[in-house]
């Protein structure tokens, strides 16, 4: 049995899924990793809520302090980047502007809620723009690990934590697999390298289908 994607890998994964043209949103946490996996001659937008549009990859070396992401973390500028307020960039998501946000997940529901903003063991967290993202954008993609510390499950038949939206996600990146989250339930498109599907059902708790086409990942 395999050991499932990194946190870099499953960032890739992700990465994967955006198209020349679109407007993309990336998270705190875990989806920032994907602006680094994003080819160099890609025309994706990426949107911060603190008023970006058209950065680049995290910059580790010699940054500009006053150029960071949502997150705090730096980033490169490329041609044509523009600065705006928060009222703008709010304008921008809710707007429905956004094509794909990209947010880390607590939990997510067979239905396709998402919790990821609070857990009740640390007693406390802060919403901040996801509940705007995960309703605003028009696909909302989550990244996360397939479980939490101590093999819980975070793919839940129903969220325990508190909701950040309901009904709101598209698919599902987890270092063991790729899920689309459809009306009637959760179908299995991917497996991590050497994972099996049966593995993936043991650490999911509602069932999954499997796709016709289920594959391994090409990563």
């Amino acid at each position: 049995m395999g050991q499932g994607l990194t946190r870099e890998l499953i960032a890739l994964r992700v990465a994967r899924e955006l198209r020349d043209g679109m407007v993309v949103n990336l998270g705190i946490g875990l989806p920032t990793l994907v602006s680094n996996f994003l080819p160099p001659a890609a025309e994706i937008l990426l949107q911060a809520e603190n008023g970006i549009l058209g950065y680049g990859p995290i910059k580790d070396e010699d940054f500009d302090p006053d150029l960071i992401n949502a997150g705090g973390q730096p980033v490169t500028l490329l041609p044509g980047a523009s600065f705006f307020d928060s009222a703008a960039s709010f304008a921008m998501i809710r707007g429905g502007h956004v094509d794909v946000a990209v947010l880390g997940g607590l939990e997510v529901s067979e239905r396709g809620d998402l919790a990821n903003w609070y857990l009740p063991d640390r007693g406390g967290g802060s919403i901040g723009g996801a509940m705007d993202l995960a309703c605003g954008a028009r696909r909302l993609i989550v990244a996360m690990t397939h479980t939490a510390r101590g093999g819980r499950p975070r793919v839940r038949t129903q969220c325990e934590y508190p909701l950040t939206a309901r009904a709101a996600v598209d698919l599902i990146v987890t270092d063991l697999a790729v899920i689309e989250v459809h009306s009637d339930g959760l179908v299995l498109t991917e497996v991590a390298p050497g994972i099996d599907p049966d593995y993936v059902q043991s650490q999911t708790e509602p069932a999954l289908r499997r796709a016709p086409s289920l594959r391994e990942m090409d990563l």
